[in-house]
């Protein structure tokens, strides 16, 4: 199997608007109501509250003054209004299903958010003296505790913000495990079914990347890795479960294979939510996994802040984690920095980020862990796989899964555009989703598949609202697979109408400019 390397279509298809309602005079669509950019409504010359004339000052910013911003003034009704208006046309986890998974959203516990917010852990600061934030730094050893337990592992670095972050942390401890022993290598294998951060980031870490091939049932090729494998090797990066929505039953083999090498087994622990409570990663010979704690232990992803992607490490490469980290020391917590870590950390590869970890996403992970246990979160995992497997088996019959045949995915399902009508693409189903009211799932990516639609509908959505979903993407699959010509101008129902992606790539317009008025004539 070969990686695609042809594009999706990005310019919409022109098609007849018979079918829709006629347009009303306002641009409002009943309760969807159109609103105008804010520079559109307001003004600079006017504002909605009354200020004192500020004191003229002589500027102490030289040529750094800055001069008007431009920014209009609003009514207090008028800009309630407007922000309403927009925060109504965003789509979330708390609206409906989000196809897209654990990757981008999936719920967050309100217990989770109750504890991040109490005083104690919410108006922290990271300069506090330790023996006043001991509290916060139990916290912290206890999630790296579970982290370890949970994987297998032997130590984990808490400090990375997130996945792509965590997997430059495990490639730096791997290169520094190498440079120890005086073995420079230069090259990182990276199957075609693995996460598609994994090359670039060992690209940015310095080693040259090469492709291992996937086989037909969406695997790595077993045959193809072990006869690259070489004294220029440093690592494998390898996902489980890979991005084809399946596992590596040989994974425990190509470890092996590539620690008999002198190389490390790096695992993209992308998926880990699928596996979590069932298996452990360091069973299967894994020397470093980053953990996504938004996929995995529904923290928020983004949106206010840096994320959590901490990476646990076995024996051999525990020595050489970064700084800082959490130690218990008899009945007190100890942050270990450069000044601390003496001979017990003189190997560390050094220090990533000024400050150690994300507190509100700690406590957000470590609520989610204690509110679940160990039984609760194996059968995290276990509802994961089920969701997405009743999603798979029940559209397989309308939608070609390239994979079907390969066993029980995990906690994804994956379709290709196989069998739609000519012209009818992924893109044509993703915009007839935004109709049906969901954000659309996951396109073209893996690229091992024509066409990808990867769906991942997590752990807690119910049976009623995957048969809704499944309903609606049936109905797209049916009248792409019959060439209803209305479905290449879709969405219809939304804010606004499909775009030219390639223009709006190349052409991006990302500043609103004033209208240029019109000379009157002399």
């Amino acid at each position: 199997m070969t990686m695609l390397k042809e594009g999706r279509p990005t310019a919409p298809v022109t098609v007849k608007d018979a079918h829709m309602a006629p347009a009303t005079a306002t641009g409002n669509r009943a309760l969807m109501l159109e609103e105008a950019l804010i520079f559109e409504i307001g003004s600079t010359d006017t504002t909605g509250v009354d200020f004192a004339p500020a004191p003229k000052l002589a500027t102490r910013l030289g040529g750094l003054a800055r001069g008007a911003i431009g920014l209009p003034g609003l009514s207090e009704q008028e800009t309630v209004r407007h922000y309403t208006r927009l925060s109504r046309q965003n789509y979330a986890i708390d609206l409906g299903l989000f196809p897209l998974g654990s990757c981008t959203m999936k719920h967050n516990p309100r217990l989770n958010e109750k504890v991040a917010r109490m005083p104690g852990f919410a108006d922290l600061h990271p300069l506090a003296p330790q023996s006043t934030v001991q509290g916060a730094l139990a916290v912290i050893h206890e999630l790296a505790e579970w982290l370890v337990t949970l994987t297998g592992m032997h130590a984990v670095a808490m400090s990375p913000k997130a996945g792509a972050h965590g997997e430059l942390c495990g490639l730096l401890a791997i290169r520094s495990a190498l440079e120890a022993r005086g073995d420079v290598r230069s090259v990182v294998l990276v199957p075609e079914s693995a996460h598609g951060t994994n090359p670039a980031t060992a690209a940015f870490c310095g080693y040259k990347v090469e492709d291992i091939p996937a086989t037909p049932e969406g695997r790595v090729d077993l045959a193809a890795l072990t006869a690259r494998l070489g004294p220029d090797v440093a690592a494998v990066m390898i996902t489980n479960p890979n991005t084809c929505g399946l596992f590596e039953r040989d994974l425990k083999t190509i470890s092996d294979a590539v620690h008999a090498a002198g190389a490390f087994v790096y695992c993209d622990g992308a998926n880990f939510n699928a596996i979590v409570g069932r298996v452990r990663p360091g069973d299967l010979g894994v020397d470093a996994m980053h953990i996504n704690l938004h996929k995995t232990f529904s923290t928020p992803h983004g949106g206010g802040g840096p994320g959590s992607g901490p990476v646990v490490l076995s024996e051999a490469l525990a020595p050489y984690a970064p700084l800082p980290f959490v130690e218990r020391q008899g009945d007190r917590f100890v942050l270990i920095e450069e000044e601390s870590a003496e001979d017990h950390h003189a190997g560390t590869f050094g220090r990533m980020v000024a400050f150690h970890g994300q507190m509100g996403m700690f406590t957000r992970a470590l609520a989610y862990i204690l509110s679940h246990g160990a039984d609760g979160l194996r059968q995290v995992a276990e509802d994961a796989v089920l969701n997405a497997n009743y999603i798979l088996r029940s559209l397989d019959d309308v939608l070609d899964a390239p994979f079907g045949g390969s066993g029980p995915c995990m906690h994804e399902a994956l379709f290709s555009a196989k069998g739609l009508a000519d012209g009818f693409t992924t893109l044509d189903i993703a915009k007839g989703l935004i109709d049906e009211g969901f954000h659309p799932m996951t396109m073209y990516f893996p690229l091992v598949v024509h066409g990808a639609m990867l769906v991942e509908p997590t752990e807690t959505e119910s049976k009623a609202a995957l048969d809704q979903f499944i309903m609606a993407l049936r109905s797209l699959a049916q009248r792409a697979k019959a060439g209803d010509e209305a479905l290449k101008g879709a969405p219809y129902h939304a804010p606004r109408r499909r775009l030219d992606e390639t223009l709006a790539a190349r052409k991006p317009v990302l500043t609103w400019e004033a209208p240029t008025l019109a000379q009157a004539a002399e």
